[in-house]
């Protein structure tokens, strides 16, 4: 077993195919479908199943997929770290749902520290991948929230990835409008007031066993349901479709990008807590110290 051979899984899991997954690549199929099946050989199980149709994770393999990438990430924070050239580079990683107010902090800590040379990355994706990247450090911090209704789960996933949990914010349920929807007047909304038109929620879907959603209720049975997993495409539905989504309330008239939404006050209830994750036992660089710093400035609780 090699770290070829991982990021190959890894690749192929992420796709309908061998052949999708070659491309990707842009190694040969044989050669991408002869190293996998060595691996499988090797660790005595298979990682997928192959049909006409297209592959698919075996129960096994998504249990491998997990510690595949906690390895593969492992690996490149190494080869980030001490065999990429400019080694003199600082370097800091934060992951993060879609919250504006983290990718502000992130901001103000380069403005703040204006290091001479530096290798940043901010990471906005999902839930599950915000958990997996601050486990296994690909990223120091994480910023994540979760619903009333979603509490219980998160808080396992909590303690199963050994992650410190510090809320920042409660917000209530508040729907996103395009301006010119015909209900954007409103100063609350039922959530079955809404049930002609189309919900667009971020995509959390994942090969775990574990359904998370980043929007409050999570466990609302929507008539019209869109998923995306880009926030300009979000937006660009909301606005084409008369579509809405539910989150909670933060809007900033400094971000050009959601000028044109509004927030109308939702009459159920499912308030989502906010806050920020570090892996247990480990020691911030000053990026991530300056980092959570930035954080604590939005507390609330």
């Amino acid at each position: 077993m090699n770290i070829t051979q991982l990021r190959y899984v890894l690749a192929a899991a992420a796709s309908s195919s061998m052949r999708e997954a070659a491309a990707k690549l842009y190694v040969s199929q044989p050669a991408l479908s002869a190293s996998i099946r060595d691996l499988e050989d090797e660790i005595g199980t298979p990682v997928f199943e192959r049909t006409n149709k297209g592959i698919t994770l075996t129960d096994e393999g998504r249990e491998f997929l997990t510690y595949a990438k906690a390895a593969v990430g492992q690996y490149e924070i190494l080869e980030d770290r001490y065999l990429s050239r400019g080694g003199e580079k600082e370097r800091f990683s934060v992951s993060t749902q879609h919250y504006n107010f983290a990718i502000r902090a992130f901001a103000e800590v380069i403005r703040r520290m204006d290091p001479d040379k530096y290798d940043f990355s901010i990471h906005e994706t999902k839930i599950k991948e915000v958990l997996d990247d601050v486990s296994s450090l690909k990223s120091e911090v994480g910023v994540v929230s979760f619903s009333g209704s979603g509490e219980t789960l998160i808080k396992k996933l909590f303690r199963d990835y050994r992650l410190e949990f510090t809320p920042l914010m409660r917000r209530d349920t508040y729907v996103y409008l395009w301006k010119d929807h015909e209900l954007a007047e409103r100063d609350e909304i039922s959530i079955e007031e809404m049930r002609d038109y189309p919900c667009v929620a971020f995509d959390q879907s994942n090969d775990g066993n574990f359904h998370l959603t980043e929007e409050a209720m999570g466990d609302y049975s929507f008539d019209k349901m869109i998923k995306s997993d880009d926030r300009a495409t979000t937006l660009e539905l909301i606005a084409e479709l008369g579509g809405y989504s539910v989150g909670c309330g933060m809007l900033s008239e400094e971000d050009s990008v959601l000028r044109g939404l509004v927030s109308v006050k939702m009459k159920e209830e499912d308030p989502l807590t906010i806050g920020y994750i570090t892996r247990k036992g480990s020691s911030l660089s000053r990026y991530g110290e300056e980092y959570v710093s930035e954080l604590l400035k939005y507390r609330e609780i």
